[in-house]
């Protein structure tokens, strides 16, 4: 690790995963940013994506809300449209959704063209306020709440990722260099482990453009996403139609993974933890509680130990 910056084994893991309502992974193509994620894509649709969110969800944006957390992160999954078109692509957890074509204006009029406004309403608000909120006008209430029907008529390219398990490294050397150097030494030993297990990831050429398939794995580098002390810092989504198999009286018996809809966040990864991290929450659905930072589940709950 980079002198000055070591990494923190005194303190429990458990419970140290910041909670939010649901991580927007920006697809940018690109492995590190600068410190300040929002400072950086500049004149790239991802980056006006990214600051967009940002105004809209930060502090005094139209749709801030407490309870509302939304964690916006770059990823560098490759966006399905160019950088320089008004479109940028992002993934959404723990919806485990995909939408390739976002529309990055935020002026233009949503009764003529779809915008940044209609993806927070077809994805990103919530389906009902917190009970706090109970005393503004239902004016406002209408304004701060989803409306899903946006979804199929502003993002019908839109797809589920429900087979694929998704892997997230923390890899911002430009905030901190801890995840800095553990990022892409994880990052390429979670690709080893995968495919000698069978599978194809994005970062293949044979997997073309896929996103979900029973034998596919998504795997990206991220920015920060709190705890660099704890790096490497690992989160894995596990799709709701992912199955684990068993043995019983000698028949393979396969069910639903224990942890199908979740997204488990690790803390404390080496190189030499990856293999047993897939083979345990991957294919047998379990947590491995020494690493574990906290999690969520598609509803939003956040899940502890």
């Amino acid at each position: 690790m980079p002198e000055g910056l070591p990494i923190d084994h005194s303190r429990p893991l458990n419970a140290t995963m910041a909670p939010y309502t649901q991580q927007v992974l920006i697809a940018t193509g690109q492995t590190d940013w600068s410190s300040r994620i929002e400072e950086d894509g500049v004149e790239k649709s991802w980056g006006s994506l990214v600051r967009g969110l940002k105004d809209m969800f930060g502090r005094g944006g139209k749709y801030a809300d407490p309870y509302n957390n939304l964690a916006v992160t770059n990823s560098s999954f490759k966006p399905t449209a160019q950088a320089s078109s008004p479109f940028a692509s992002a993934f959404l957890f723990p919806a485990f959704k995909y939408v390739p074509k976002i529309p990055i204006a935020t002026n233009t009029d949503a009764k003529t063209e779809s915008n940044l406004d209609s993806f927070a309403r077809a994805y990103l608000l919530p389906y009902k306020l917190h009970s706090a909120h109970s005393g503004i006008p239902e004016s406002q209430r209408q304004i701060m709440t989803r409306s899903p029907e946006y979804a199929s008529q502003y993002f019908p390219e839109a797809l589920d990722i429900k087979q694929s398990p998704t892997i997230l490294i923390c890899s911002h050397g430009g905030r901190d260099m801890r995840c800095g150097v553990m990022g892409p030494v994880l990052h390429a030993e979670f690709e080893r482990v995968l495919r000698r297990k069978g599978f194809t990831t994005n970062d293949d050429s044979s997997a073309g453009n896929r996103i979900d398939g029973p034998t596919h794995a998504n795997i990206a580098s991220i920015s920060h996403v709190g705890g660099h002390k704890y790096a490497g810092n690992v989160i894995i989504y596990i799709p709701p139609a992912l199955m684990t198999t068993s043995s019983s009286l000698g028949t393979i018996v396969s069910s639903p993974s224990p942890l199908a809809g979740k997204g488990i966040w690790y803390g404390r990864v080496e190189p030499k933890h990856v293999e047993g991290l897939v083979e345990e929450t991957i294919f047998n659905g379990r947590v491995v509680e020494d690493h574990f930072r906290g999690g969520i589940g598609m509803d939003g709950e956040i899940y502890r130990l």
